[in-house]
C-alpha cells in the first residue's frame, strides 16, 4: 500500500490526537466505567452505558487514526518545484462558464478543511488537478476550469 503524504504540521496534530486519546481520554473513560459500575445495577445505569459508548467511540477513533498514521509519510512540499500541480500546491482556477475564481491548496486527508480552501489529495478535484500546469483546462462534474496559477505558498492550517 502506498503511503499517503502528510505535512509536518498534520503529522504532529495526528500524533497529538493519538497521544491524547491513548493517554488521557481512554484512561479517564475506563475510570468512568469503573465508577459507574460501582453504582450497582448495570441495566438501568445511564452513566455506565454512556461511558461504554464513549469508550467504543475512542477505540474506533484510535484504530482509524492509527491506520492513518501508519499509512502516512511526512512530506515537505516546500522542497519541490510547483511548475505542475502536486501535493502542497496552491492552485487558482476559473470556472470557464461563470468566470468564478477558486483557490485551493492540496493537502493530506487528515489536514483537509474545504472551508479554508484545503482539499485532500484524495478528492476527485485534486485527482484531476494533479500533474496539470498553468493554462491547462480540467473538467469535473460537467464543469470546466482553467488553471490560472500553480505555486507553493506556506500552508495556513489555523
Amino acid at each position: 500500500m502506498q503511503k499517503q503524504p502528510i505535512t509536518k504540521y498534520g503529522r504532529q496534530k495526528l500524533s497529538e490526537e493519538l497521544y491524547n486519546l491513548k493517554m488521557v481520554e481512554r484512561p479517564e473513560t475506563v475510570e468512568e466505567i469503573d465508577i459507574a459500575r460501582s453504582h450497582g445495577d448495570l441495566k438501568e445505569n445511564a452513566e455506565y452505558h454512556a461511558a461504554r459508548e464513549k469508550l467504543r467511540f475512542i477505540e474506533g477513533r484510535l484504530a482509524e487514526l492509527g491506520t492513518l498514521f501508519d499509512n502516512s509519510q511526512e512530506v515537505d512540499p516546500s522542497l519541490f518545484p510547483h511548475d505542475s500541480i502536486r501535493f502542497g500546491s496552491t492552485v487558482t482556477m476559473t470556472d470557464v462558464d461563470s468566470e468564478e475564481e477558486f483557490t485551493y491548496t492540496i493537502v493530506g486527508t487528515y489536514e483537509s478543511n474545504p472551508d479554508k480552501g484545503l482539499i485532500s489529495n484524495q478528492t476527485p478535484l485534486a485527482k484531476v488537478l494533479m500533474g496539470k500546469e498553468e493554462g491547462d483546462e480540467v473538467s469535473l462534474n460537467g464543469k470546466t476550469f482553467e488553471i490560472d496559477d500553480v505555486c507553493y505558498k506556506e500552508i495556513k492550517f489555523d
